[in-house]
């Protein structure tokens, strides 16, 4: 059997091939995203719980599944013939040497940073996986001005990203480019309509964007790619239909499997750029030590956990007075700049940031930053402690889990329970980052075992998650178990 495949536009391509040959293809190109059987239409039984990418009627699959569709192939001893083969060569070694010549820059790539963008260039599709504090946004720069001055839509996450990601491309320009005349930055409240060369935006500003807005690009680079909902990058995605060269960069995958094919559907395949371990190795990152300090309650709280559901718990959780003065106390006790990170505003970071206020010396800053921050005042927050020696920040994990550049952070304390393998490889990443007073960084992961006759709380096996991703990721780590009256 045989099947053809054929360009569409810079989205997808298109497959020819027997209706039996389709019906594989569809079922292999399928996945059933997380939860999918509690979701009302599963539930109702109107629809099966997967998500189908390759389309039966049209034969269209997303150009990025291209490898995906030869390996399907090859297993089944099925023959390709691809209409779609590039005939544009790789660059040369003397031309990306040009490149890398070019224009003065004072931040010069290390070998895996360079590997990387010289992929991207080869590729001119991919998803690259390098960790936290492997220096992304220096790569997305090369990349930029290896491009420029096509034109080129960078998205992000978060506001603070775009603030960030601008301010960084203002430190790495030489005098002969000028930021502030080449690139935008859109966010709430900002103007989307520029015509300058580069676009800095985040992802929910551009969802509700018109087909027209896009139209212009040719050139579009995704960062902490792993966060975009699924249903809004694919739309962004799909309206890039003039853009040709596609880069992704993450630093964490969710293993679900549909988290890897989306968005290697949607930018390319995946290339691992560099380690953590690696680079702590080299000394290019801190060491980190984590510090694991299981809070063990009394047998009667046990029993009334036992009873609750799973928000009932974090509920219990986060009120509980004592649990939140020994983070106080924790806190209190340590030197160096501490980060603090909680889930719930109204419910913990509240009360965190004013017993903080209450417990530590005047001479120590405090600072609270959460989703309603504004942009500016989150990235003051940001350069204050770079200047700091003995300052906290306490925040919510959705605003500095991810992406933000704090180089003199010593100590990130888990006040929340997560058993997300992106948020918790993204919040200890914040405190990776090297810098003139800072070699290594701690991380205090506070657990709780509230274990009732044989039934582990729901938080305690979240907890036994997290202990798994320190395992497989190499970090060193200690248990400690700590009485706790609450």
């Amino acid at each position: 059997m045989e099947l053809e495949i054929n360009s569409v536009d810079n989205v997808f391509i298109q497959i020819s091939c027997e209706p039996s040959l389709k019906m594989e293809l569809n079922h292999y190109f399928r996945f059933r995203p997380n939860n999918y059987q509690f979701m009302p239409m599963f539930r109702a039984k109107k629809w099966d719980g997967y998500v189908y990418l390759f389309n039966n009627d049209s034969g269209k699959i997303y150009s990025g599944l291209k490898q995906e569709v030869y390996r399907f192939a090859n297993d089944r001893e099925y023959r390709v013939k691809d209409n779609t083969v590039s005939e544009n060569p790789n660059i040369t070694n003397e031309d990306y040497f040009q490149f890398l010549t070019s224009f003065p820059c004072e931040y010069k790539l290390r070998d895996y940073q360079s590997n990387a963008v010289r992929y991207a260039i080869d590729q001119e599709r991919c998803l690259l996986l390098s960790p936290t504090a492997s220096g992304k946004s220096l790569i997305i720069y090369y990349l930029m001005r290896y491009y420029f001055p096509r034109r080129t839509l960078i998205i992000v996450p978060t506001l603070s990203l775009v603030n960030q990601m601008y301010s960084d491309f203002d430190t790495y320009a030489d005098k002969d480019f000028e930021v502030k005349n080449h690139v935008h930055q859109i966010y709430g409240g900002q103007e989307k309509e520029s015509n300058k060369e580069v676009i800095i935006s985040t992802w929910q500003s551009l969802y509700e964007l018109k087909k027209p807005f896009f139209n212009d690009f040719e050139v579009v680079i995704g960062d902490e790619a792993h966060l975009y909902k699924a249903k809004s990058l694919t739309k962004i995605m799909k309206n890039l239909v003039n853009a040709p060269y596609r880069i992704g960069t993450t630093g964490t995958l969710d293993e679900v499997e549909v988290h890897r094919l989306i968005l290697t559907g949607l930018f390319g395949p995946v290339k691992k750029v560099t380690t953590t371990k690696e680079l702590i190795k080299k000394k290019t990152l801190s060491e980190i030590n984590i510090r694991c300090l299981v809070l063990k309650y009394p047998r009667e709280s046990a029993m009334i956990v036992s009873k609750l559901n799973y928000q009932e718990e974090i509920d219990f959780l986060v009120s509980n007075s004592e649990r939140n003065k020994y983070i106080c106390n924790l806190v209190d006790g340590l030197r160096g700049n501490s980060l603090v990170l909680f889930q719930l505003v109204e419910k913990h970071g509240n009360i965190l940031y004013d017993m903080l206020q209450d417990k530590l010396d005047n001479s120590r800053r405090v600072f609270f930053v959460y989703g309603g921050t504004d942009a500016e005042s989150r990235e003051q927050v940001r350069s204050i402690i770079e200047t700091e020696k003995d300052a906290v920040i306490c925040a919510s994990y959705g605003v500095y889990s991810t992406g933000i550049n704090i180089r003199n952070l010593h100590n990130i304390i888990f006040a929340s329970p997560s058993k997300s393998r992106i948020r918790n490889l993204q919040s200890i990443g914040r405190g990776l980052r090297k810098s003139d007073t800072k070699s290594s960084a701690s991380l205090y992961d506070i657990a709780d075992d509230l274990t009732f006759k044989e039934r582990k709380n729901y938080t305690l096996n979240h907890f036994m998650e997290r202990v798994k991703i320190y395992s497989s990721e190499q970090f060193p780590y200690h248990i400690y178990t700590i009485p706790i009256k609450g």
